[in-house]
């Protein structure tokens, strides 16, 4: 390959970790919980869809007729996916987890990840998106020693303040010919804040060979978290003492040897307030 032809070709590898210090605790879990898995795989020379679909509130109240409004800690993940291969030689896997039930460290409630292989055939074409949302917000002040598993985490009679953060990750691309692979996994259903609340997402667009993939790909994060302040237990309202809006897009377009994209938000309590707040 000589210079010319190698400077034609896009090459995006972008890598982001992002961790946000914030005061998200999650939520426990309901007395009933539900778990279920799917499982694709198709092999086909033709048109292949995939649509994904899946919104989960969870609160430590009833879920309010005016959402989100009346919930002391109120949780939304959502997920989706939308892929229409035609056209084409088609080889498509993908595995997907729920699980609503509590959990630790290193362990998640939704679980996605897919292989897409396409190479269209004369205006055979695949597009292909996903998007990703975890939203947890909390309206209370909450006893800060008990939301820790070790009793030394927190001073008795401390507090955590209220917040509201919404984080979305999500990929797109359009293709004549490519090999793609995207992940994600997210955790917001947990006992006591010590795992914290996360969500991870990553997309990889390759070629076959020394041949490139073919098309345009975007891939993209949005993080607004805000986090508050209260003067004293027994005054009304919240004083919002941090704002932190982030976006990134990567994009590229044309023959792709690469194109990667890693994203993760972390956020749990690492900070309360004091047991004697001022008046």
């Amino acid at each position: 390959m000589n210079f010319y032809k190698a400077a034609i070709l896009i090459v995006a590898a972008i890598m982001l970790f992002m961790g946000a210090a914030a005061a998200d605790t999650g939520v426990p879990q309901v007395p009933e919980t539900q778990g279920f898995t799917t499982g694709t795989t198709i092999q086909a020379l033709g048109t292949v869809t995939e649509t994904d679909g899946l919104t989960w509130i969870l609160t430590t109240d009833e879920i309010p007729p005016n959402l989100p409004l009346g919930a002391d800690i109120y949780y939304t993940t959502s997920y989706s996916e939308n892929t229409i291969a035609d056209q084409g030689l088609v080889s498509y896997t993908k595995s997907s987890a729920l699980d609503t039930a509590q959990k630790v460290t290193g362990q998640y409630n939704l679980n996605a990840a897919k292989v897409v292989e396409f190479i269209g055939l004369d205006t055979g074409r695949m597009i292909t998106s996903e998007d990703a949302v975890i939203d947890g917000a909390m309206e209370i002040l909450l006893n800060a020693d008990e939301q820790f598993i070790c009793p030394f985490a927190a001073p008795v009679g401390s507090y955590v303040p209220a917040f509201c953060n919404i984080v979305e990750m999500g990929s797109s691309a359009d293709l004549t010919l490519a090999s793609l692979t995207t992940s994600m996994d997210e955790r917001h259903v947990v006992e006591s804040g010590d795992p914290g609340v996360t969500m991870d997402y990553s997309a990889k667009i390759t070629g076959f060979g020394d041949v490139p993939a073919m098309g345009s790909v975007a891939a993209f994060i949005n993080v607004h978290t805000q986090e508050g302040r209260q003067a004293s237990v027994e005054r009304e309202g919240f004083e919002k003492a941090s704002d932190l809006i982030y976006q990134e897009t990567s994009t590229a377009a044309g023959d792709i040897t690469l194109f990667q994209k890693v994203m993760g938000y972390d956020s749990k309590v690492t900070g309360v307030l004091p047991a004697n707040l001022p008046d």
